[in-house]
């Protein structure tokens, strides 16, 4: 057995020891991740054009959505909203330039000129598979457009237009609205524009034009003389329809403007927007 005294000599020096032996250094600390209002800041944003904000929109651009066929005026609804969007991520107005982009060129797949293009696209599973939607900026329905003359200017419900000849724009989603909820007798006319759709109605090759309600006024007000809106209805059967901005697919911009659209949604400006430049939508009756 040790004696006492050698004990506590031992024992101070392995408090020495331990005292002397080297110390690891501390794991160096990661760096702090990101947040997401660093991540959306605008000189970290990957741009198509560096140090602006590349918008993308079809040629020519129709009321409502735009005024005097000029989107970067900043009038008409969809030019309001991209502004309104690009401030969000913090570009001033002359830090925002267009491109002219044809309307079915926005969704198909592949590289695009544009940061984010807006032109009524509506969001699809179908589209989805090629391209990035935003959050939903505008929940839309259909409409029907006759002369005022005709014998289907006055129904009352989707029955009634059963035996129409019912004209619609390819690759729109009032097609599918035509096909699957009003289900025609005939099979509707389709055509490649807008403009030449419009034109059957008003040279009477179609008893009716199925359309997105907002363009509806502005074709009612300025496009066929002598047409009305007979009615609106639900494109997909009770599901909103929404337009979203559309993006390349894998677009690192997406999270950012899905989150401008949402602080614009919940300050208010978004349905400030809509009710300056989409409010007459509310007069159109419901058809079912």
């Amino acid at each position: 057995m040790a004696r006492p005294s050698m004990l506590i000599a031992l024992g101070a020096l392995a408090a020495a020891a331990i005292a002397c032996a080297p110390v690891d250094d501390p794991a160096p600390t990661a760096a702090a991740a990101p947040t997401s209002s660093t991540a959306c800041a605008k000189d970290q944003l990957t741009l198509i054009n560096p140090g602006k904000l590349t918008i993308g929109t079809d040629t020519p651009a129709f009321e409502p959505w735009f005024k005097d066929d000029d989107p970067s005026n900043g009038q008409g609804f969809e030019s309001a909203v991209a502004y309104a969007v690009a401030g969000e991520l913090g570009f001033d107005r002359d830090e925002v330039q267009w491109e002219s982009v044809k309307f079915d060129t926005a969704f198909a797949p592949g590289d695009k000129r544009f940061d984010f293009d807006i032109n009524q696209v509506s969001i699809t599973p179908d589209r989805a598979k090629a391209v990035d939607f935003s959050n939903g900026y505008y929940t839309v329905k259909q409409s029907v457009v006759t002369l005022g003359e005709s014998k289907f200017a006055g129904a009352a419900s989707l029955a009634e237009l059963k035996d129409a000849k019912i004209g619609v724009q390819v690759g729109t989603t009032a097609l599918d609205a035509v096909k699957n909820v009003i289900q025609p007798s005939a099979e509707p006319n389709v055509y490649n524009e807008q403009i030449d759709s419009i034109n059957a109605l008003k040279n009477e090759q179609i008893d009716a034009l199925v359309l997105d309600l907002p363009t509806a006024f502005y074709v009612t007000a300025a496009q066929v003389e002598g047409s009305k809106i007979v009615g609106q209805f639900s494109s997909t059967g009770g599901t909103p329809e929404e337009f979203g901005l559309v993006m390349e697919k894998g677009s690192g911009l997406k999270s950012c403007v899905d989150k401008a659209i949402d602080a614009l949604k919940a300050n208010g400006d978004l349905a400030k927007i809509e009710q300056q430049w989409l409010s007459e939508a509310a007069g159109a009756p419901e058809l079912k």
